[in-house]
C-alpha cells in the first residue's frame, strides 16, 4: 500500500488562537500512540492570521481510518472543537517525493 499525506486547513474562532496552540501542542503529544501516523505537524499561516495547517502522512488507508480514535486522541481532537470557526478543509494526496521521508 502506498502512503497517504494530508493537508488540513483550520480557521480559528475569534480570540481564540493561544488556546488552539495550546490544544494543538497536547494533540501533537497525543498522537504518539498512533504508530501508523508517520508525520503530524501543525504551522501558522503567515499571511492569514487565524488560519493554521496540519501536514500529515500515514502509512497507508488503515492508519488513516484509526486516526483520532485513540484513547489519547479523542479527546485531544474533541478540545479543538470549541476553538474552530468552521469544520477543517481536508485534502488527501498521495506522496510522490519528499526529504527526510521514507517512500
Amino acid at each position: 500500500m502506498s502512503k497517504i499525506s494530508v493537508i488540513a486547513k483550520l480557521t480559528v474562532a475569534e480570540g481564540k488562537a493561544s488556546e488552539l496552540e495550546a490544544a494543538v501542542t497536547a494533540l501533537i503529544a497525543a498522537a504518539d500512540e498512533e504508530p501508523g501516523l508517520e508525520v503530524y505537524s501543525c504551522h501558522a499561516a503567515n499571511d492569514e492570521p487565524g488560519v493554521y495547517y496540519f501536514f500529515e502522512v500515514y502509512t497507508d488507508g488503515d492508519a488513516v481510518k484509526v486516526h483520532g480514535r485513540g484513547e489519547a486522541m479523542k479527546p485531544a481532537m474533541a478540545a479543538l472543537g470549541g476553538l474552530l470557526a468552521g469544520r477543517p478543509e481536508i485534502i488527501a494526496m498521495k506522496p510522490i517525493a519528499a526529504k527526510g521521508l521514507e517512500l
